[in-house]
């Protein structure tokens, strides 16, 4: 593999990781972003994202000399600096008007680039951006001697430095073999798989990627509900389920819906191409609607466990929220689905108190909270009515049920993600209501020993 000379634009979540994960690779990485603080920051080896192992690649990139920081992209193209060999744009692609993203920013540093990039460069994407960026880009630099290559990232947070480094497969798209051979190799000691196609292609295949988890996690909530209605337990239907090796094991852990920073997005974004090309794909239409569904249905389970009835009050009744952000091991709260029930619930009269490892009461994610967030779990349950788990955050596991269960009104956990192990929390004195398996009934408190927690196992889930 031969070290080149790589420039990454834009030091968010996708930049970061790239730019720390090549230079680990053994290639010379400056990164920039127009945020002087960050890059000081970041220059310090202070990384602001919650990644296992990101933080130690910065620090040895920076140290080897292999990874340096730049304030603003023309700062990549100084005299001085030696020549740029690829570029990487990795800058947000919001969703836009209509489901669409947005390629407003990609389009502006684009243009900034334009007549910076040296002969011969070649400008890859990183970003999620639609079918026909790359020749849209292609027309914008109007540039013959520089190409421009599609490589879609398949991170997923939390895993961010495991997913780059030990990859599925690197997928390269363009209409110029030798700029996507160029690309591939900068890959070639990970030894993944790599599919060298066009550039619709490459870009269609992160959507499909992700529209197909998406169906898969709406279908696995399907299925779960179908469960509670006939008696069945989830567990053992996915256990047998994922023993194919045509489905597998993964994404069949049913929660309270999807979220994140990509699926919603990009299931927007395939419909919005769908429709443009005069198709309607009903299926990803259809796990849409479910994942909206699912957190109506979450917050009718609540109401069941508190109230004993389907048609009862959450006026006034005090819950406990343990978890916020879309999954545990980020700090990420964007279209959250915790954040979606506990929207709902405030809308049904319920007052909420939440907490999660990720989100510090005194931080600014708590402040733009329209609720209240506590210092742990103990301090969130202190008089509510029951205790419901939104994210699969494992430390949940370790609680002392029995201390929880002395300060809840109405013995009562909801858990959305069935993490928690049913007979710990019977043991407690509390009643354990999860998604597609019988409800436990709490002993009578007479029988309820002190509770000691285990572990349960719990699925992948994004």
């Amino acid at each position: 593999m031969r070290a080149r000379h790589v420039a990454v634009i834009g030091t968010g979540y996708v930049g970061l990781t790239t730019g720390a994960c090549l230079a680990s690779l053994g290639h010379t990485v400056v990164c920039a972003d127009t945020d002087r603080a960050k890059i000081q920051r970041l220059r310090e080896g202070r990384v602001g994202i919650l990644e296992p192992g990101l933080a130690d690649l910065v620090a040895d990139g920076t140290a080897a000399g292999r990874l340096t920081w730049a304030t603003g992209t023309g700062a990549v193209f100084a005299p001085a600096a030696r020549p740029v060999e690829l570029v990487f744009l990795c800058v947000p692609t919001p969703m836009g008007a209509g489901g669409l993203a947005d390629l407003g920013i990609l389009e502006a540093v684009v243009d900034e680039i334009r007549l910076l990039v040296p002969a011969g460069c070649v400008v890859v994407t990183k970003s999620t951006v639609p079918v026909g960026t790359a020749e849209r880009l292609t027309q914008l630099l109007d540039r013959p001697d520089v190409a421009v290559v599609s490589n879609p990232e398949f991170l997923r947070e939390g895993t961010a430095v495991q997913d780059f480094l030990h990859p599925d497969r690197i997928v390269v798209g363009s209409d110029r073999r030798e700029a996507a051979e160029q690309v591939a190799g900068l890959y070639a000691r990970l030894g993944a798989p790599t599919v060298l196609t066009d550039s619709a292609s490459a870009e269609l295949v992160k959507y499909a990627a992700n529209c197909f988890l998406a169906m898969k996690l709406s279908y696995v909530n399907a299925v779960a509900e179908l469960c509670d209605r006939v008696g069945a337990d989830i567990v053992d239907v996915t256990e047998g389920m994922g023993h194919d090796r045509r489905i597998g094991q993964e994404f069949l852990s049913p929660g309270p819906g999807w979220g994140g920073s990509c699926l919603p997005k990009d299931t927007s974004a395939l419909l919005q191409l769908a429709d443009s090309a005069d198709f309607e794909f009903r299926l990803v239409r259809a796990a849409i609607d479910t994942n909206i569904r699912q957190h109506k249905r979450m917050v009718d389970k609540i109401r069941v466990a508190v109230t004993g009835r389907q048609a009862g009050s959450l006026s006034k009744v005090r819950l406990a929220l343990l978890g916020l952000t879309f999954k545990a091991g980020t700090d990420d709260l964007r279209d959250s689905p915790a954040l979606a029930v506990a929207a709902l619930l405030r809308q049904a009269g319920a007052e909420v108190i939440a907490f999660d490892p990720a989100v510090p009461p005194a931080g600014e994610q708590a402040a733009r909270l329209p609720f209240a967030v506590a210092g742990d779990a103990y301090q969130a349950a202190d008089g509510a009515d029951a205790v419901v788990v939104l994210t699969e955050w494992p430390e949940f596991r370790h609680l002392d049920w029995a201390r929880l269960a002395g300060t809840l009104r109405t013995r009562a956990v909801v858990d959305t993600r069935n993490l928690l192990d049913p007979a710990v929390l019977v043991r407690a004195g509390l009643t354990w209501t999860g998604l597609g398996r019988p409800v436990r009934s709490a002993l009578p408190e007479e029988e309820a020993p002190e509770a000691v927690s285990s572990p349960a196992p719990v699925g992948a889930h994004p």
